[in-house]
């Protein structure tokens, strides 16, 4: 087991949590890119792979729980896309009622 590895993937591991508490507390999808986090979580995945065919350790375990984390954050990231959507539509429908007001 290669200790920078574990240190490496142990960095990644403690900023998601803070990065899906963020998603949860602002609700916005605002700032997030649905390419980036597909793009880690391929990147996760190649090293899962990498770790069942060549030299599987406790790092794996690692690779997961971070594969598990951003899959959460993707999650949230698709509802709060939701919501903001929602938000449009509704400031929409707002602005042009008080526009009708106005006339």
């Amino acid at each position: 087991m290669s200790i920078f590895e574990a240190l490496m993937m142990l960095g990644f591991g403690i900023a998601w949590p803070f990065n899906i508490y963020r998603s949860v507390k602002t609700k916005t999808a605002a700032g997030k890119s649905f390419l980036f986090m597909i793009t880690i979580e391929l990147a996760y995945i190649c090293g899962m792979i990498h770790k069942v065919l060549y030299s599987f350790d406790l790092v794996f375990w690692l690779y997961v729980l971070n594969f598990l984390m951003v899959l959460v954050d993707i999650i949230l990231m698709i509802r709060n896309s939701r919501i903001d959507v929602f938000r449009k539509h509704r400031r929409e429908i707002l602005e042009k009622r008080a526009a009708a007001v106005h006339k």
